[in-house]
């Protein structure tokens, strides 16, 4: 009797875990697109920002802040499995939370007839906030390749753990190639000016979003979950 309400509870706090993996993975991968989407009813004469981050000048800039601290929220309730899994979880939230806090720098490349905030430049805030999503994003690749990926059966992986495991580590490689390529445009100017009308950071934020987003959807069990009678073999 003990034993069967034991495992009720658990099961009450797995499925929790499962919501906030869901919820993470919804607000990553819907933040780009809705900022796109208020862009065009709200301010479509306006430019387009070079990146997420200078969406903070704009109509859309609450909600860029407000996805941020909510994803936050949602990595600091988050636990995970073990020890590694709850540090992880809570740096991500302080790096989201450092992203929201620190605007980057207004910037050249945005338009100051359309902007809701006056034109702010503090190298001490634009640091912080590049060094903190740069930290996030890889926060994200590890969980992606490190923590996600892990199991505790001792057998040759087979069925959802490996298809999952190969997602994984595809999300976590794209996220690692996106965080590259912003750095390689960040600091080859020539190159950022060329590409301008693309808007490559925005691109690659939002490539690394996407993996991110699905990679924690995946880990929710929106898609490949296993069978039951493997969910005491691995990690879910």
């Amino acid at each position: 009797m003990n034993l069967a309400f034991s495992n009720d509870k658990n099961e009450q706090y797995v499925i929790s875990y499962l919501t906030i993996r869901k919820a993470v993975g919804i607000l990553g991968m819907a933040l780009p697109f809705a900022l796109i989407v208020g862009h065009l009813f709200f301010q479509k004469p306006c430019a387009f920002p070079a990146s997420i981050s200078h969406f903070y000048y704009t109509d859309m800039g609450n909600l860029f802040v407000g996805t941020l601290c909510a994803v936050s929220l949602f990595l600091f309730t988050y636990n995970g499995y073990d020890r590694m899994d709850k540090m992880a979880s809570k740096l991500a939230g302080s790096f989201a939370l450092l992203v929201a806090v620190f605007p980057t720098n207004y910037g050249a490349n945005n338009n100051g007839d359309c902007s809701r905030i006056v034109d702010g430049e503090n190298i001490f805030s634009n640091t912080t906030h590049y060094l903190a999503a740069t930290l996030l994003f890889s926060t994200f690749a590890f969980f992606s390749l490190v923590l996600f990926t892990k199991t505790n059966h001792t057998a040759p992986l087979c069925g959802p753990k490996k298809s999952r495991n190969t997602i994984y580590k595809v999300c976590g490689w794209v996220i690692i190639f996106c965080i590259l390529s912003i750095a390689l445009f960040s600091l080859i100017p020539s190159l950022e000016e060329q590409f301008s009308q693309y808007k490559p950071t925005f691109v690659f934020e939002t490539l690394a979003l996407l993996a991110f987003g699905f990679s924690w959807l995946i880990k929710g069990e929106t898609f490949f979950k296993d069978d039951k009678l493997l969910i005491n073999q691995q990690h879910p």
